[in-house]
């Protein structure tokens, strides 16, 4: 399974990104996307997201 990204409320400010420990987001038209077969539900997205756009 992988983290969910609200692109409505995603901000693109890319904090995410950032974060994320296997390189599993990228930002794509200023919104974050999340590679499936990279995303290991760490979370370390969805604590740094200031708009709570991410979820488990």
């Amino acid at each position: 399974m992988a983290v969910t990204i609200n692109t409505e409320t995603c901000i693109g400010c890319g904090a995410c990104v950032d974060t994320c420990p296997t390189e599993a987001l990228e930002m794509k038209d200023d919104k974050a996307v999340v590679d499936k077969d990279k995303c290991v539900d760490c979370g370390a997205c969805v604590d740094a997201c200031p708009v709570e756009a991410i979820t488990l």
